[in-house]
């Protein structure tokens, strides 16, 4: 094992990133539209550092989410992620249990690990944070535990340590696995993030030695 400096062996995560807490998110849409389109999963998965000061995936958190009224279902979307919103086995939600049940767990992460508040982690995140802050203000949340703009991009990440900005090469060349009959799923894109996003910081941590 690399040797690990001190300011990295004794952080804690409250104070890797000024106090933000970074969650991993990845979410499943009808369509491109968070105003208009359903969000229909979420994921989130919460992360920690060991005692070898190494971060590492935590607890996940996910929600299948029935579409709000008069929400669009693009056919294209569907096919693509190859969710059935209606489908009884799906065992959804209404976007108001969904999205309040993964931000409760999320602030009682915030307030476990001392942090101010989440910043969200993500491929491309812009994405998956404007379809979350969509739903937050549709069913009124008082305050979206995540940073309402800033994100961490693993997509940019990636290409800096791998030449990988595609989440599946990227995964690839971090030396993880990939199932490609698995992607697509708001739960297996996030663990597979999650575990990329871990091994870059990781890494860094080594390059700093």
């Amino acid at each position: 094992m690399s040797r690990r400096p001190p300011q990295f062996i004794h952080a804690t995560v409250n104070k890797r990133f000024r106090g933000f807490l970074p969650v991993v998110v990845d979410v499943e849409t009808a369509g491109f539209n968070p105003e208009r389109d359903a969000l229909l999963e979420i994921a989130a998965i919460t992360l920690k550092i060991d005692e070898n000061g190494f971060w590492q995936p935590d607890q996940t958190h996910s929600s299948h989410i029935l579409p709000f009224e008069g929400a669009n279902l693009d056919p294209s979307a569907l096919a693509f992620t190859g969710i059935d919103p209606y489908h009884p086995f799906r065992f959804a939600v209404s976007e108001t249990e969904g999205v309040n049940a993964v931000f409760k767990s999320i602030r009682q992460a915030i307030r476990h690990h001392e942090c101010n508040r989440a910043i969200l982690v993500g491929h491309n995140p812009t994405f998956d944070l404007n379809f979350l802050n969509a739903a937050a203000k549709r069913i009124g949340v008082k305050r979206n535990p995540f940073h309402p703009f800033s994100t961490f991009d693993t997509a940019t990440l990636g290409g800096l340590a791998y030449g990988q900005t595609v989440l599946a090469r990227a995964v690839q060349a971090a030396g993880l696995s990939w199932n490609a009959d698995e992607a697509h799923s708001a739960i297996y894109d996030a663990e597979r993030t999650a575990d990329l996003f871990c091994t870059i910081i990781n890494l860094w941590n080594d390059l700093t030695c």
